[in-house]
């Protein structure tokens, strides 16, 4: 066993919604191991405050996702860059909460468009790079950003948020299947309570919530970091088409 099982020494990685939250985790995950990492996020001062904070192997590559020509426009900027892209962490996303009656259509096109179609269309759009960079010996990786409200049921009427990421944990799957041919390794992570600008419950009231998890406790950014380190590097090689749960035992409970 060589120690380069969770090193991405030499490896290229671009975040969407990198800026904050669990992107911000993950990318301060990769730097510590090595990477080179880009960050995306649709407020410019936001990213470019995130990159600077993170350092100098940390860029700001600003960007709106939500529409495919803004995930082609993403791709075309980060490859007047780079050639190649080792990994891409499909992050970005967006909830809306409302009850059912009254729950509005712009409340669901918005998340699912973010959560759902952008994932697909920016992978599309950055096929190129990874292939450029994928080998049999040295795959390429995209992480698909899911939740565990995507395989079991939130109480909370977030109808729209729940049906993209069930879609999303699917649609992994079957991008896999299709991409591994490519030697591009696809794989997602359903993440429980962590705290972010999203998830305000864990933010403000974390030991309320931790109270709810078997592990009393919310999330951490190693806990994130270190699911991403393992899926990223030659250590998950060979995890195609899965999710992986990161939640302090949520689901099985639920």
């Amino acid at each position: 066993m060589n120690g380069e099982l969770f090193s991405l020494k030499g490896r290229v990685a671009l975040i969407t919604g990198g800026s904050r939250g669990i992107g911000r985790m993950i990318a301060a995950g990769f730097l510590a191991q090595g990477a080179r990492v880009y960050i995306s996020s649709r407020k410019a001062a936001a990213c470019e405050k995130t990159a600077g904070e993170l350092g100098g192997a940390c860029i700001a590559l600003p960007a709106d996702v939500s529409t495919v020509e803004g995930a082609r426009a993403l791709a075309s900027a980060y490859g007047a860059r780079e050639p190649k892209l080792d990994i891409l962490v499909n992050n970005a996303g967006a909830a809306w909460l409302e009850k059912f009656d009254q729950f509005p259509e712009k409340g669901w096109d918005k998340v699912v468009d973010l959560n759902l179609k952008a994932p697909f269309f920016l992978t599309q759009a950055l096929a190129g790079a990874l292939r450029a960079a994928a080998t049999r010996e040295r795959p390429a990786k995209v992480i698909n950003i899911a939740s565990i409200d995507g395989t079991s049921v939130n109480r909370q009427e977030t109808y729209s948020y729940a049906a993209s990421k069930a879609g999303l944990i699917h649609l992994t799957r079957r991008m896999a299947l299709r991409l591994i041919e490519d030697n591009i390794v696809v794989s997602a992570i359903a993440p429980g309570a962590f705290a972010s600008d999203m998830n305000t419950l864990a933010r403000d009231r974390g030991a309320e919530v931790a109270a709810r998890v078997p592990a009393r406790r919310i999330g951490t950014d190693e806990d994130m970091a270190g699911a991403a380190i393992y899926l990223a590097p030659r250590a998950g090689d060979y995890v195609v088409g899965t999710t992986l749960v990161v939640d302090g035992g949520v689901d099985c409970a639920r």
